[in-house]
């Protein structure tokens, strides 16, 4: 009889948890610096949250302080990518204020996974830091060092912003 009431009362908070999920459609800001081995940047995402732990988003990144030797024009210093992140945060539940993402992004260089981790200081403002990676280089055969600037690993550190 208590293995039964036990039973019952775990399937009745999970339940009443189930039915009182509103989900986290927050839209998140982010805007921070690119550093990497070949340059440094400028680097802005924005995400939206289509569920408590799922969003998509766009990323765009700028490569301005990049090493004299790659040459590189404007094509090579720009790239763009579409993201979609898994959120960890209320699954892991370590803080409230803390997300820790997963992702993957397609961009117009590669296709790439990233792993960020951000923490709100207040409801609107936090700060972030992001690992990305290629997975899969559009040419493997890369004959103008310049392209090596977005297919590489690179760090991303800033604010980010519930909007």
């Amino acid at each position: 009889m208590k293995k039964l009431i036990v039973l019952l009362s775990i399937l009745s908070v999970s339940f009443a948890n189930a039915q009182a999920f509103k989900g986290n459609t927050d839209n998140k800001l982010q805007i921070g610096a690119n550093i990497q081995e070949n340059a440094t940047g400028i680097n802005v995402a924005f995400d939206y949250g289509l569920g408590e732990n799922i969003s998509v988003g766009l990323s765009g990144a700028y490569a301005l302080g990049v090493k004299e030797e790659l040459d590189a024009s404007f094509g090579d210093r720009f790239d763009i990518k579409g993201r979609f992140n898994a959120h960890l945060g209320s699954v892991l539940n370590i803080d409230e204020n803390f997300d820790l993402y997963p992702g993957l992004n397609l961009s117009l260089k590669n296709f790439g996974g990233h792993v960020g981790a951000r923490y709100f200081f207040s409801d609107g403002f936090g700060i972030y830091a992001e690992s990305v990676f290629p997975l899969a280089k559009y040419d493997n055969d890369i004959i103008n060092p310049a392209h090596l600037i977005h297919n590489q690993f690179v760090f991303n550190l800033g604010a980010t912003f519930s909007l």
